[in-house]
C-alpha cells in the first residue's frame, strides 16, 4: 500500500496536506481509494467555536462574519506554520509578527493596506480576550498589540446638486427598472442606508402613513431603527410599488423584497451598484468611477449636518453605536464653513 499526498482544506479555509491510501489494486481500477483526512487542529476548532459565538451571542451578519473567517483564518494558517498548535502556544510575539506579516506579505500572502491590516488585528484581539473570557487560557497575548496608525480620511460626499442630477438620472427611460433605480437611490440618499440595509427591506418595513412615513432597517449586529422617509422618496417609493414591483414580481416566484431584479428576486447589493454606476455615467459626473452606494450615506450625513442638524440626531440616523464614529462628519461640515467664511468676510485673509 503507498500513499500519496492530496491537499485538502480544513474548516476555516486553511489549506492543508492529508494522505491518501491507494491499495494495491486501486491502479488496476478495482476501486477508488479511501480518503483520510487528518483531525482539525486546536485551532481551527477554536475558531469554529468563537465564529459560532459571534453568530448566536453577537448576531453579527453573514458579511461580517465572512470577514471575521478570511481573516482569522489567516492567522490560524500562519500560526500554523510557526508550530503553534494550540490557544495556550501562541505569544505575544506571534501576534507582532502576524501583524508585520499582513502589512508586508511575508507569510506568502498579499500584503494589506493600513485599514485591513487594523481590521484584522482587532479580530485578532477580539479571539484572544474570548480565549480569556471562556478559560481557553489564562493570559491575553494580544492585549499590548495595538493596530497600526493610519491617516483619518474624510467621508466623501457629493454636493446636492449632483445628488439631485443623480436621482433624476435614474429615473430615465422606460419600464420598471428606471422606477426601481430611482426609488432605490432616493430611498438611500433620503435615509442614509447602507446598501445592505436597503436591499434587505421588505415591503411591510416601509410605513406610508401621511406625515409620518418611515423606513425600519436592520444594521450591523441585528439592531433595529426607523428612519423617517422624506416627501420625493416616498413619492418615488409609491410610484416603483404601484408601476414597477409588480411587473418585476410576475417573473419570480413571490418575496417579500421590496427592491425586485428582473427575474422577480430580491436585489443583490452588486446590482444596485450598477444602477447607481449607470445613473452617474448618464448625469455627467465626471468622477462616476468614485461613487457608491455609500456615497450617498455620507452626504446625507455631511448635508443633515450643514443644515444644522445636531450630531447625535444623525448618529441616531445613521445607526453608528458610538457617537465619536459621526463626529467624522462635523469635520467635513467645518471646513466647508471655513471656506465659505474665507471666501465671504472681508478680513478673512
Amino acid at each position: 500500500m503507498t500513499a500519496a499526498p492530496h491537499r485538502g482544506t480544513s474548516e476555516v479555509g486553511v489549506e492543508v496536506e492529508v494522505e491518501v491510501d491507494e491499495p494495491a489494486g486501486a491502479q488496476q481500477g478495482t476501486g477508488a481509494p479511501p480518503v483520510q483526512e487528518h483531525e482539525p487542529s486546536p485551532l481551527a476548532r477554536a475558531l469554529e467555536a468563537y465564529l459560532a459565538h459571534l453568530t448566536v451571542e453577537r448576531g453579527l451578519s453573514v458579511n461580517t462574519l465572512a470577514a471575521y473567517r478570511r481573516d482569522l483564518g489567516r492567522y490560524v494558517a500562519f500560526l500554523d506554520a510557526r508550530g503553534r498548535a494550540a490557544p495556550g502556544d501562541v505569544a505575544e510575539a506571534d501576534v507582532e509578527d502576524y501583524l508585520l506579516a499582513v502589512r508586508t506579505g511575508a507569510d506568502g500572502r498579499s500584503p494589506l493596506s493600513p485599514a485591513s491590516a487594523a481590521r484584522a488585528v482587532v479580530a485578532v484581539r477580539g479571539w484572544h480576550r474570548f480565549w480569556v473570557r471562556d478559560g481557553v487560557t489564562d493570559d491575553d497575548a494580544a492585549r499590548a498589540v495595538r493596530p497600526p496608525a493610519q491617516p483619518r480620511r474624510l467621508p466623501k460626499a457629493i454636493p446636492v446638486e449632483q445628488v439631485e442630477q443623480l436621482l433624476d438620472a435614474a429615473g430615465l427611460g422606460e419600464g420598471p427598472v428606471p422606477l426601481r433605480d430611482r426609488a432605490l437611490l432616493e430611498l438611500l440618499y433620503a435615509t442614509g442606508a447602507r446598501i445592505s440595509e436597503a436591499v434587505g427591506l421588505d415591503v411591510d418595513d416601509l410605513d406610508a402613513s401621511p406625515g409620518r412615513a418611515s423606513v425600519r432597517l436592520r444594521g450591523k449586529g441585528g439592531k433595529e431603527r426607523v428612519v423617517p422617509l422624506g416627501s420625493f422618496a416616498l413619492d418615488a417609493v409609491e410610484a416603483y410599488l404601484v408601476r414597477g414591483r409588480p411587473a418585476l414580481a410576475a417573473g419570480g416566484r413571490g418575496t417579500p423584497a421590496l427592491f425586485l431584479n428582473t427575474r422577480g428576486a430580491r436585489l443583490s447589493r452588486q446590482s444596485a451598484w450598477a444602477a447607481l454606476r449607470t445613473a452617474a455615467g448618464r448625469a455627467g459626473l465626471g468622477d462616476a468611477a468614485h461613487l457608491s452606494p455609500h456615497t450617498l450615506r455620507h452626504s446625507f450625513a455631511t448635508h443633515l449636518l450643514a443644515g444644522g442638524a445636531d450630531v447625535r440626531v444623525v448618529q441616531e440616523l445613521l445607526g453608528h453605536a458610538s457617537v465619536t464614529t459621526t463626529q467624522v462628519y462635523t469635520l467635513v461640515t467645518v471646513d466647508s464653513l471655513r471656506e465659505v467664511y474665507q471666501l465671504s468676510h472681508p478680513r478673512a485673509r
